[in-house]
């Protein structure tokens, strides 16, 4: 069914409440560090209305803000760092939803936050803040993500790599905390068995929980000189939202020409 154009009735285009999805977490300092990094883009732009959610395990729900808005339009935001099942599949199908119960509403999808050179950046700032100068020669890196089922997400892991590698570090590699290979632990012995003067392990997790604790105990116990915070609210990371926001909003100011 074609609905019908979307107008501009409410704020001013740049004021397009964003509401942003997080994957949400058993672990309440994950909920905490999110709200953390979107207070950090309120304070950047503070004409903009910023709404938290959770895909699961804490409220509330995508659906629920959205179909809660006093707002003609949003841009969803998707807060994951690599795009896979929930970006591909999950918040599609919230926004079908939405889209039945409020047809007049209209809806962007933002890009993931990752890949995207801001996020280097900011490894690079939570590993400097654990003493491990960018670039260093003498430091193998092990860039740690979650891991998917979706190969092209580990795929992207992968190519980060690589490029990181540009930087003038002994070495980086890759490796997963679940659903694909290798562990952050054979990594990093592989590293050391390879000469590696030091391994740091860099952690590519938007919030704490089950699986940045596991790599850190795991990758300490393999002989992982240091392991970076996770990203958290690193000023990189609201910039970027930002960013994401102002792509996605452009899309939708042309959409609602038509």
């Amino acid at each position: 069914m074609r609905h019908p154009p979307v107008t501009w009735t409410g704020p001013h285009p740049s004021e397009v409440p964003l509401v942003a999805v997080a994957h949400g977490s058993r672990d309440p300092r994950a909920a905490a560090t999110v709200e953390d990094l979107l207070d950090a883009v309120r304070a950047r732009r503070p004409g903009l209305p910023v709404h938290t959610s959770f895909l699961d395990h804490a409220p509330p729900s995508p659906d629920r803000v959205l179909q809660g808005l006093d707002a003609d339009a949003a841009v969803v935001l998707p807060l994951l760092l690599t795009a896979a099942y929930h970006s591909k599949i999950d918040i599609p199908g919230v926004l079908a939803g939405v889209r039945t119960a409020r047809p007049r509403l209209g809806l962007r999808t933002a890009g993931t936050l990752g890949p995207h050179p801001l996020l280097v950046a900011a490894l690079e700032r939570r590993l400097a803040e654990a003493g491990v100068a960018c670039g260093d020669p003498r430091t193998a890196v092990v860039l740690v993500a979650a891991g998917s089922s979706d190969p092209a997400a580990n795929a992207t892991i992968w190519s980060m790599a690589r490029r990181w590698r540009e930087a003038g570090w002994w070495g980086v590699v890759p490796a997963f905390a679940s659903a694909a290979g290798p562990s952050p632990a054979d990594a990093v012995a592989a590293l050391l068995d390879a000469g590696a003067p030091r391994v740091a392990v860099a952690s590519y997790f938007l919030a704490p929980g089950y699986f940045a604790d596991k790599v850190r105990a795991e990758s300490l116990s393999a002989g992982a000189a240091v392991v970076s915070d996770v990203l958290g609210a690193a000023p990189e990371l609201a910039d970027l939202v930002l960013h994401r926001h102002d792509e996605a909003l452009s899309g939708l100011r042309q959409a609602a020409a038509v």
